[in-house]
């Protein structure tokens, strides 16, 4: 028997590539990982930001690693899954419930894009991290926690901060060191090792992809970055039979691509009756120039068409769209599809 290769088990073992871009980000995510200072991660959507940031907290693994997804920090219970509750604080509150910023004591709050976060809650959280104490929601006393912070985003925080939707203190306090996450378009050539390592992840360890399906994910350009690769992959996965996976095997959206066309075709619904082109008159015979739709009706057209063209896979057409999972939700809810 041919004896196992050794796994990796370095902080930095699930950031895949070997370009300079990768080799870069390995080099100041395990100099910050040495460090207790707050990191401002900053990416599209899909390009990692959350791996990293379990590479850098990794790097000396001072304890629990606590996620803190801003985009689901709304509603009315938001102060309590942060700051935690007393029994009978509020209505339904049974019970005395530990916040995330008290599971974090010791180790590291990671702020997932944390450009979402409420107004309200960032004067809360800058008030934390200047005093490291807060109060949970009816407690009359202060509890204390330590914790380490880091923080991502894929939103631009200089135009967020003029538009007066992000607090210019917060941003000083989170902006100690910062890492931005090249997209992967700016990084094709890492495009065959991820692929490989995605099949290994999702695989039985049978597959291998032939050379013209990886030509045209090298050809395409990834607006959902490695998220979308992943599922991309999957997707192969799914629909293949055999031991090779070849350009058959690609979703539209990359075929259509490779063959020239683009994302923008492919959300566009070219030669389908519901398109957004053929909804406002694009294209049409006459030579009469096409209504103009507020910039609401075409974010709409996209999102409905991304909806159909992965056949009701949201998580796919978040990634084609470039945005979050929980921002489509929230665009599909407000369209009354939910």
């Amino acid at each position: 028997m041919q004896p196992q290769p050794a796994l990796d088990r370095s902080p930095l073992a699930n950031l895949i590539g070997s370009t300079h871009a990768m080799r870069e980000i390995h080099r100041l995510a395990t100099r910050m990982g040495h460090s207790s200072f707050p990191v401002l991660i900053l990416g599209e959507t899909g390009t990692g930001k959350e791996l990293v940031a379990r590479a850098v907290h990794n790097t000396e693994a001072r304890g629990p690693f606590v996620v803190i997804d801003c985009c689901s920090m709304v509603g009315p219970l938001m102060e309590s899954e942060m700051f935690g509750h007393q029994k009978g604080a509020f209505t339904g509150a049974s019970a005395t419930k530990v916040g995330l910023l008290e599971s974090a004591n010791g180790g590291t709050a990671f702020f997932d894009e944390i450009g979402e976060l409420a107004t309200d809650l960032q004067v809360k959280l800058l008030r934390v991290l200047q005093e490291k104490q807060f109060r949970a929601v009816g407690s009359i006393g202060s509890r204390t926690s330590n914790f380490r912070v880091i923080a991502a985003t894929n939103r631009d925080l200089a135009v967020e901060i003029q538009a007066g939707r992000f607090r210019r203190d917060l941003f000083y306090r989170l902006n100690v060191m910062r890492l931005r996450l090249p997209p992967l378009r700016e990084r094709k050539d890492d495009i065959p090792a991820l692929t490989t390592y995605f099949l290994d992840r999702h695989g039985n360890g049978c597959h291998r992809v032939a050379d013209d399906t990886i030509e045209a994910l090298m050809q395409y350009d990834w607006p959902g970055n490695i998220r979308e690769l992943e599922h991309v992959v999957q997707h192969m996965l799914a629909m293949n039979s055999g031991p090779w996976l070849t350009a058959a095997d690609l979703p539209s959206s990359v075929s259509n691509s490779h063959s020239g066309g683009d994302i923008s075709r492919e959300l566009a619904g070219a030669g389908s009756g519901n398109s957004c082109a053929s909804a406002t008159g694009i294209g049409t015979a006459g030579g009469l120039a096409p209504p103009i739709l507020p910039l609401s009706e075409v974010e709409k057209c996209a999102i409905l068409e991304a909806i159909r063209v992965t056949k009701g896979d949201r998580t796919v057409a978040a990634a084609m769209l470039g945005i979050g999972r929980t921002t489509l939700y929230r665009k599909l809810k407000e369209y009354g599809y939910e």
